[in-house]
């Protein structure tokens, strides 16, 4: 027991001295902690407040360059802009209501009016025949057209399949030939199948158009695929899901897409006028027969002019919804 007494009296005190110690550098390491927590805190203050001045400046750099040019000015750009695309337009009506003796007046505002370019447009030319010919035309292209680029567009967007990167590719590119290298052969073609001097000789090499095919299908891949897999799940096809949730969900682009085919199909002049080449058959041909050796008859030209794009504004206006829609719903992805 007094051997043991002393050992065990400086055991006990080394021990508290061991957790005083602890106890300090415990203490220590808090206010370390402490400092360099309060040091953070600091450094994130300064970045929050660079970063909300930083932020301050964008804005007022972002309002500053907004406010470059007030609304009204903007408005009066607009209307700027949109009197100088019009100004063709009114001009044509214009020449249209003048005398044909005054067909080359400079003059701002036609008077006297004349309705005598228009007889002379009537007394010439079967109007009524060559507008139906021409509307045929253009209507049974742009759903032909659109009908072919709805199916390959849904085929590209919707099924994979082994070189479709190359396919469409491929597809696109033919896109970037020009109509004239290829009008040679399809002439030959036409002639050889009987088609020639015929509307079907003109409707049938352009019932695809591989910039609707790249139009649609852009739509197609922003269109959910959990859809298209709901549609899956209840059984339906491919082209019951084309026609019962694709179709129904692309309407506004399919109705912009229609009145771009459309308007490219009636303002079609070559094709036409070498696949029919007699002046009653199209109104673009009815309009050519002004132009001769004699002389041209401006006033004339302008009157059937205006009558050709009668049927392109009224179908404008009647759609004009749609195609603003369309607009709107492109950049939404």
């Amino acid at each position: 027991m007094s051997i043991s007494e002393p050992l065990a009296a400086p055991s006990a005190s080394t021990g508290t001295a061991a957790r005083s110690a602890a106890a300090r550098s415990s203490a220590g390491a808090a206010e370390e902690d402490a400092v360099a927590e309060e040091d953070a805190a600091a450094a994130v203050s300064c970045s929050a407040g660079a970063g909300t001045a930083e932020t301050g400046d964008g804005a007022a750099a972002g309002t500053s360059r907004r406010r470059w040019l007030p609304a009204s000015g903007r408005h009066l750009l607009m209307i700027v802009l949109s009197l100088f695309s019009l100004f063709p337009i009114y001009w044509m009506f214009a020449s249209s209501f003048r005398r044909p003796g005054d067909v080359n007046d400079n003059s701002l505002f036609p008077w006297p009016l004349s309705l005598e370019n228009y007889r002379i447009v009537f007394d010439s030319l079967d109007v009524g025949t060559l507008l139906a010919n021409t509307f045929v035309i253009a209507a049974v292209t742009a759903v032909g057209q659109l009908l072919v680029c709805l199916l390959a567009a849904y085929a590209f967007a919707a099924w994979d399949f082994r070189g479709k990167g190359l396919l469409f590719l491929l597809f696109v590119a033919t896109w970037l030939v020009p109509f004239q290298v290829t009008m040679v052969s399809n002439y030959l073609v036409l002639s050889n199948i009987g088609l020639l001097n015929t509307l079907a000789g003109v409707i049938v090499p352009n019932l695809c158009s591989a910039l609707a095919v790249l139009m649609l299908r852009q739509h197609m891949q922003a269109f959910p695929r959990e859809l298209l897999d709901a549609a899956k799940m209840d059984g339906r096809g491919s082209w019951t899901t084309l026609w019962t949730v694709v179709i129904p969900n692309l309407r506004p682009v399919l109705a912009s897409l229609s009145i771009l085919l459309f308007i490219t199909a009636w303002n079609d002049y070559l094709w036409p006028a070498l696949v029919l080449p007699r002046a009653n058959s199209v109104v673009q041909l009815g309009i050519r027969s002004f132009l001769g050796a004699e002389g041209d008859a401006w006033g004339a030209i302008m009157a059937a002019s205006g009558l050709a794009c009668l049927p392109i504004f009224a179908i404008y206006l009647v759609m004009q919804r749609q195609v603003i829609d369309a607009f709107v719903r492109s950049g939404l992805r």
